[in-house]
């Protein structure tokens, strides 16, 4: 049996289910794990569906076959295949703990991706890329050449065909031309619990105003500055007795894990764009599991 996916966002109305389970059933295949959300505020329905091909339905005959219930209720739908990798291109500057942490999540299996190049305006992780047998490119960037590295960015992304940019502590603001180019593709870690302390040094920020927590936020990312969808945050205490640099040690840790929930959402497809905001449905039973995480 194939294990696909198939994600669904239309306009909402009544019979969507039933038509998504009906066709389904029709051609062979069994449900796993379902998940749907209607958006009262905008209309819109949004739903994600595990299920297995009992009988041989192909994605490509998957497709075809529903273009007539699409059509019905104007869907934006997609089949995918669940034991595909999705390519990945990881860029960081001088921070290492997100690179790292990712490194290893798909070394053991934990990511479903597959980290096709790292690019960084540094040289300080090249060692450690290349003894991972992964592509390392330095594309310094200055004002004075940003188009062109961007243009060299892209570049490796295309021929590395990757469907996702990670942002992993890469310390340069994307140009407006690169955030259209790549909207709904590129994921940003962010050093604070967005809304508050964006910009330049949030930990200081916060050590400034006292605050009792600190965090990170996962974000697609936009031409405005850390204004992206928010994919997924997490925090952690903080206390009067801790310096600014407890906070940066401290904000590590969920920075790196954060970022990595994202990518596993974005990864598995459970990630749909709703205006400003993001529907992130739950992983489905097993998709965490890896057999090399004993």
């Amino acid at each position: 049996m194939t294990r696909y996916a198939l994600t669904v966002a239309c306009p909402s109305t009544r019979g969507i289910v039933a038509a998504v389970s009906a066709f389904l059933a029709n051609h062979g295949c069994n449900i796993t794990d379902s998940a749907q959300y209607d958006d009262l505020g905008t209309g819109q329905f949004f739903m994600r569906v595990s299920f297995n091909s009992e009988t041989g339905a192909t994605l490509d005959q998957l497709t075809t076959d529903m273009e007539d219930v699409g059509g019905e209720f104007s869907m934006d739908y997609a089949f995918h295949d669940e034991t595909a990798k999705m390519k990945v291109v990881v860029m960081v500057s001088r921070f290492g703990h997100c690179l790292n942490d990712l490194l290893y999540r798909t070394r053991i299996g934990a990511l479903p991706i597959e980290i096709v190049a790292v690019i960084s305006n540094h040289m300080d992780y090249q060692k450690v890329v290349v003894n991972a047998d992964i592509p390392f490119h330095c594309i310094p960037v200055t004002k004075q050449n940003k188009a062109e590295a961007e243009a060299r960015i892209l570049q490796v992304v295309e021929d590395a065909e990757a469907d996702l940019i990670v942002l992993a502590r890469y310390m340069q603001i994307l140009s407006d031309t690169m955030c259209q180019k790549m909207s709904g593709r590129i994921i940003n870690i962010h050093h604070s619990f967005l809304p508050s302390f964006k910009g330049a040094n949030p930990y200081k920020q916060a050590y400034e105003r006292g605050v009792k927590l600190i965090g990170a936020t996962s974000h697609y990312v936009t031409a405005d500055l850390d204004e992206g969808p928010i994919i997924e945050q997490d925090t952690v205490r903080v206390t009067h007795a801790q310096s600014a640099s407890d906070y940066v040690s401290l904000g590590r840790d969920v920075e790196a894990q954060v970022l990595a929930r994202a990518v596993h959402a974005h990864a598995r497809r459970r990630v749909f764009l709703n205006g400003d905001k993001t529907v992130v449905f739950p992983a489905s039973p097993g998709s965490y599991s890896s057999d090399r995480m004993g």
